[in-house]
């Protein structure tokens, strides 16, 4: 070779050399599982140390790299991976099975390490979510630690979180961050008015939560994280159904156009002649949103969903029929309907990587009417005795509200003590109207209430326009290494306008007027890294909840409830061993409430709400997660708590250092699911759920002896299909969800008996 061709050859080396250092790439990052882009993932090149991060789409742009460069991304909580350049176009993470560093959202309103948050909260993700395939929300939710969601039927539910069982507004449901209903009107079914389809995340917030959140956050606060659009075509549809008569359709549909995401997803369910008579349901919801890009640092986001309901409502059991497996149902005529439609718009904007704001306006449309099972009352009282036999009273109502809102809040991340500041403000308005009607029903002698006649006595017709304004801030310092201090204040104003278009001579004879309720509400905690996949929190929070709406005006002389205010002191920690194939979470807490807010049965059999003086809730919570070999993983989570009476005197009785009623002192659950590598996509887990005993009645003169059932599920995988069948109530228990006693006797919500569930999906998506 010459001289001259040597010269060429080394000039075009060079020249390719330096093209090789110009060149770059970009590419997106997904969820394995969802299809969702992954913001905020680390991206290295390893060979020259250049590194950026994906932005909210998911995208990332890497320069001086070139295709045979070999690329690390990691993010909290996923399987850490290394591929080629060439090959970084969509890289789709899979989501580690045990892990510390899972990402949480409803801490602080934005990400952060859950090790960060001195919070006890749970995060159930998307893969265990599908691999369980609830029917309902209470058979995924039930897995946490220190939850006990009651299933009374028909998706209708009411809650358990460091708390008795119990229907008040101690609980806090939120989509997305924002509450699915208004503060002040709160109901206990409020689930029912979620898209179960439309659900990537769920995250529970165990303990008051209201420095950031507000009201009704006491026992705690269970945020549903809605799906992103996929960044590829993604689709799906599955038929379910199983031997009580419940038969289900879910579909979901979702792409990206480069700056614009849409997804859509819903689900109908049916109930139609089921083990109970009177038990018949129909459910359809609907979700739409959109998410446009109007560059890497802004966002706008849109999202509605539409709830349609219906159920009949059987009711519930007393001892000779629930003990007898007698499920004809006493009730013929009462059913519940829930018309419930929400949208929000939101506009995150990154100014740097250290500041954040977001905006968020919502609109709700909610009405609920009924036939209320629990509003009919014999006029006959056995202890009397006296009344007819034949007769019995009851309602109809009819509750709608809209409401108009804003949540506008920034974050700002600062060098000094790696500080971070999270401040917001918030109003809410919500006209609302209550209307409820006297009815006389006729009850034959076998003990049905056949028929009912609404008389032209209303109970109640009144308006009430709630106004909500709030401030919040959150300061996060870490003084030393690893220890990050936490101070939270919020600020709340209730204003409840009354306006009665009965008169004061009437059931709810509370006259025209104006309640207004304030508070502040603080928190402080820490956390503290051992840095050996170990470490520990501690809490110091206060909660504050008005009186609702209907706790207020309903059939009140005069507005007599008081706000509920709760101070709770919590500890926790976490450690990793074996090797990081376990994991444990353990907290403690106590929590001393005043003017509890509970529920009493009259003496005419119909139910109120009172103030119980002061309570005293304490417990231990705890979360095993444990992967000896890749093929198996179990699971146990539980807590011990008792619940009191600390200052409690009614009617003359003092219930002072009593249990408090439907107060389990020992709730767990337990799954251990195996994945044979012999058999690809199939899986199979048991499933173990007890509930101890407790008393029925504040007096303590009842108690309920508990119970465990069983759960079987199977699923394959295959290809784009999955199959799967799921066996609820394996051993066929007899059992109930929730039970009660009175001077009217004892009353049981049967939980379901053995049942088959079937289900087949189709799911597309385009790599």
């Amino acid at each position: 070779m010459d001289s001259k061709n040597i010269t060429l050859t080394i000039l075009s080396l060079f020249l390719s050399f330096l093209a090789c250092g110009q060149n770059s790439i970009s590419g997106i990052i997904s969820d394995e599982q969802t299809q969702e882009p992954v913001p905020f993932a680390s991206i290295l090149n390893l060979r020259t140390q250049n590194g950026t991060t994906s932005d909210f789409q998911g995208k990332f742009h890497l320069d001086n790299t070139n295709e045979q460069d070999s690329i690390k991304i990691q993010m909290a909580g996923y399987q850490t991976q290394v591929v080629l350049a060439q090959n970084s176009h969509v890289v789709q993470m899979s989501q580690k099975s045990i892990t510390l560093e899972s990402v949480v959202v409803s801490a602080n309103r934005e990400q952060e390490k859950r090790t960060e948050a001195p919070i006890a909260i749970t995060s159930i993700g998307p893969k265990t979510i599908a691999e369980n395939n609830p029917t309902t929300i209470d058979q995924i939710v039930n897995q946490s630690a220190g939850v006990y969601m009651v299933d009374l039927g028909n998706e209708q539910h009411t809650m358990s979180i460091r708390r008795p069982i119990d229907y008040g507004a101690s609980y806090l449901y939120l989509e997305d961050g924002v509450p699915i209903r208004t503060s002040g009107i709160f109901n206990h079914n409020a689930l029912l008015e979620m898209n179960m389809a439309n659900t990537s995340r769920i995250e529970i917030i165990r303990g008051p939560a209201s420095s950031m959140y507000g009201s009704e956050a006491i026992g705690g606060a269970i945020n549903f994280i809605s799906p992103k659009p996929s960044v590829n075509p993604s689709a799906g549809i599955s038929l379910q159904g199983n031997n009580i008569g419940y038969k289900r359709t879910d579909f979901h549909a979702s792409n990206s156009f480069q700056k614009l995401g849409v997804r859509m997803a819903g689900y109908y369910a049916q109930t139609r002649d089921g083990y109970r008579e009177h038990s018949d349901m129909d459910k359809l919801a609907l979700s739409l949103a959109l998410n446009y890009s109007f560059s890497q640092n802004t966002e706008l986001v849109w999202s509605s969903s539409y709830i349609d309901y219906f159920s009949d409502m059987s009711g519930s059991l007393d001892s000779a029929r629930f003990f007898s497996k007698n499920y004809q149902s006493v009730q013929t005529f009462t059913n519940r309907q829930v018309d419930a439609f929400r949208s929000k718009l939101a506009l995150n904007h990154y100014w740097n990587d250290r500041s954040k704001s977001s905006v968020t306006a919502y609109y709700r449309n909610n009405t609920i009417k009924q036939n209320p099972s629990y509003r009919v009352a014999d006029d006959f009282k056995p202890w009397i005795p006296s009344g007819n036999p034949n007769k019995a009273h009851g309602v109809v109502n009819d509750y709608g509200f809209e409401s108009v809102g804003m949540i506008a809040q920034h974050k700002q991340d600062f060098t000094w003590l790696n500080a971070s500041l999270v401040g917001g403000v918030s109003m809410e308005m919500t006209p609302s109207a209550f209307e409820e009607i006297y009815t006389t029903i006729y009850k034959s002698d076998a003990g049905y209430y056949e028929s009912f006649t609404a008389t032209d006595s209303a109970l109640a017709d009144f308006k009430t326009d709630l106004v909500n304004t709030s401030a919040y801030a959150q300061l996060k310092i870490e003084p030393v290494k690893n220890l990050r201090l936490i101070g939270a204040l919020r600020y709340d104003n209730f204003t409840y306008k009354f306006d009665n278009n009965l008169g004061p001579n009437s059931f709810t004879a509370v006259q025209d007027g104006e309640n207004v309720f304030n508070q502040f509400t603080p928190k402080v905690g820490l956390t503290y890294d051992l840095m050996n996949n170990s470490g520990f929190y501690a809490n110091f929070s206060q909660g504050f909840v008005p009186p609702q709406v209907s706790e207020l005006y309903r059939g009140q002389k005069i507005p007599a409830l008081k706000p509920v205010y709760y101070n709770s002191y919590e500890v926790g920690g976490w450690v990793a061993f074996a090797n990081k194939k376990a994991k444990l979470e353990v907290s403690y807490y106590i929590m001393d409430g005043k003017d509890e807010i509970i529920s009493v049965r009259y003496d005419d059999g119909t139910y109120g709400r009172k103030n119980a003086g002061e309570t005293r809730h304490k417990g231990i919570e705890y979360a095993l997660l444990y992967q000896p070999v890749k093929s198996i993983s179990l699971r146990i989570s539980g807590t011990n708590a008792s619940h009191n009476f600390t200052d409690y005197v009614e009617s003359g009785t003092d219930f002072s250092g009593n249990e408090m009623a439907l107060s389990p002192g020992w709730i767990a659950n337990a799954q251990i699911t195996y994945r044979p590598s012999w058999l690809k996509g199939f899986r199979t887990s048991v499933e173990w759920q007890h509930i101890d005993e407790y008393y029925m009645d504040a007096a303590n003169t009842k108690t309920y002896p508990g119970y465990d059932i069983f759960n079987l599920r199977l699923g394959y995988e295959w290809k784009a299909f999955e199959i799967w069948s799921n066996i609820i109530n394996l051993t066929d228990e007899l059992y109930a969800t929730v039970a009660s006693a009175s001077q009217w006797g004892e009353s049981y919500t049967p939980g379901n008996p053995r049942n088959f569930n079937l289900g087949i999906a189709y799911k597309f998506s385009k790599k």
